[in-house]
C-alpha cells in the first residue's frame, strides 16, 4: 500500500516470550502493518536469545532506547530455577525489565484501561488510580545469599578514604538462614520524585507517596525526605496553582485509603510495592490485560509495555493447536502508546491519530459486547459475544 502512514524515526522493538510473543506478531500483522509503514529496530528478548547472547541483547535494547527515545516491549520470562531447567539455561538471568529500567533510570506509570461494561470490583472507584512505580534498585538489583549455621552476616561500608564501618546484620549461630543486600541511589530517587511531580502537574491529578519509614528508619525515610524537600522547594506553589495536592502516608494506611477512595489520583510507590499494587489495581479495575504501562525517564526516554506476564497456560494450549481467548488489549495499548509518542516527538500527526483511533476501535469493540473470555466473565453486559484472539483482533481491524 502506497498510502500507509509514514514513520521517520524507528521504534525500538523488544520481542518477548510464550503466548505474548504470539500475540505480539498477530497485533503487528492485523492491526499495525496494514496501515503503518512500520519502522523498528528489532531486539529478540526471548529467553533463548537472552541466554545465547549472555543477556547482551537486553543491554543493547536499552541502549538503543537511549538512542531513539521510544521503545515498545513484549512481556518476557524472568527465569526461576524451574525455568533454568526447562530451557537448559546457562544461568538464572536477571529480570530484563529490571536491567532495562536500571539503564534508563525511570518511573513506571501504570493506569487501568476503562471500558464500557467492565465495572471496578470496588464500587467507590469512579476514576482511574495511576500507579507510579520507582523503576530502579531495591530487591530487583539486590544481592542475596544462603548462609550456613555458625556464620555471621555483616554490612561493610568502605569510605572514600579507605576506612571501613561494619554493622552486624545477624549472628547465625543458632540456625542457618538467608540475607539480602539492596540499595538505591539519591540521584534515582530524585529522578523518581521529579518525574512523579511533573506527571501529576501534566495530568492535573493529586499525588500520593507511601513507604514504611517508621520501620525502615534510614532506607525508606530517605525516600520520604527527598520527596518532601523537592515538594517544598520546587513544587508546592505549582501544585497549589494547579489545584492539586501532594500527600505522604505509610504504605499500610495508603492501602486502606485507596480502597475507600473515589480514585482519580497518582499513587507513587517504591519498586516492589508498585509491582504488587499495580497488579492488584489492574485486577480490581477489570483485568491484568487491561492496564497500560510506560517507563518515563527524566532523560527523555519512553518504554511502553504490557503490565502482565507471558501467559504460559494459553501458550501450552496454543502449542496443542487449540484456539485461545487471550486478551491482547494491554499489548495493543503498548504499541499505540509507543506509536503515539513517536508521532508526537517527530511531529507526525497522522501517526498519533492512528494510535488514538486504534485505541478507540478496541474500546468500541468491547462496548459492543465483543470481547475475550476474561472480560466476558466480569462484564455487566448481557448480550456478549466471546471471541478468540484472532476473532477479537479482526473485529478491531474492521473498525479501523
Amino acid at each position: 500500500m502506497s498510502d500507509k502512514i509514514k514513520m521517520t524515526t524507528p521504534l525500538v522493538e523488544m520481542d518477548g516470550d510464550e503466548m505474548t510473543r504470539i500475540v505480539w506478531k498477530k497485533i503487528k500483522d492485523i492491526l499495525i502493518t496494514p496501515f503503518v509503514d512500520l519502522k523498528t529496530e528489532y531486539y529478540d528478548l526471548g529467553l533463548e536469545n537472552r541466554d545465547a547472547t549472555e543477556d547482551k541483547v537486553t543491554v543493547d535494547s536499552a541502549n538503543a532506547t537511549k538512542k531513539y527515545g521510544v521503545a515498545v516491549k513484549c512481556a518476557t520470562i524472568t527465569p526461576n530455577a524451574a525455568r533454568v531447567e526447562e530451557f537448559g539455561l546457562k544461568k538464572m538471568w536477571k529480570s530484563p525489565n529490571g536491567t532495562i529500567r536500571s539503564i534508563l533510570d525511570g518511573t513506571v506509570f501504570r493506569a487501568p484501561i476503562l471500558a464500557d461494561g467492565i465495572s471496578p470490583l470496588v464500587p467507590s472507584w469512579e476514576a482511574p488510580i495511576v500507579i507510579a512505580r520507582h523503576a530502579y534498585g531495591d530487591i530487583y538489583s539486590a544481592v542475596d545469599t544462603v548462609i550456613p549455621q555458625g556464620s555471621k552476616a555483616e554490612l561493610v561500608i568502605t569510605l572514600p578514604d579507605g576506612t571501613q564501618t561494619t554493622t552486624l546484620i545477624k549472628d547465625f549461630s543458632a540456625s542457618g538462614g538467608i540475607a539480602m543486600g539492596m540499595h538505591n541511589l539519591d540521584s534515582s530517587i530524585e529522578s523518581f520524585a521529579r518525574t512523579c511531580f511533573e506527571y501529576a502537574l501534566s495530568e492535573k491529578l493529586d499525588l500520593w507517596f507511601s513507604s514504611k519509614d517508621t520501620i525502615s528508619k534510614k532506607y525508606d525515610h530517605r525516600f520520604k525526605d527527598i520527596f518532601a524537600e523537592m515538594y517544598e522547594n520546587e513544587y508546592k506553589e505549582k501544585f497549589e496553582a494547579a489545584g492539586i495536592t501532594y500527600f505522604y502516608t505509610l504504605v499500610d494506611d495508603a492501602i486502606a485509603r485507596v480502597m475507600k477512595s473515589k480514585g482519580g489520583f497518582i499513587w507513587a510507590c517504591k519498586n516492589y510495592d508498585g509491582d504488587v499494587f499495580s497488579d492488584m489495581l489492574a485486577t480490581a479495575f477489570g483485568s491484568l490485560a487491561m492496564m497500560t504501562s510506560v517507563l518515563v525517564s527524566p532523560h527523555g526516554y519512553y518504554e511502553y509495555e504490557a503490565a502482565h506476564g507471558t501467559i504460559p497456560r494459553h501458550y501450552h494450549k496454543y502449542l496443542k493447536g487449540e484456539k485461545t481467548s487471550t486478551n491482547p488489549i494491554a499489548t495493543i495499548f503498548a504499541w499505540t502508546g509507543a506509536l503515539a509518542k513517536r508521532g508526537e516527538m517527530d511531529g507526525l500527526n497522522d501517526l498519533v491519530d492512528f494510535a488514538r483511533r486504534t485505541e478507540k476501535a478496541v474500546l468500541d469493540t468491547v462496548a459492543e459486547g465483543k470481547m475475550t473470555g476474561d472480560l466476558a466473565l466480569i462484564t455487566s453486559k448481557t448480550d456478549v459475544q466471546v471471541m478468540d484472539l484472532d476473532g477479537f483482533l479482526n473485529a478491531v481491524a474492521e473498525k479501523l
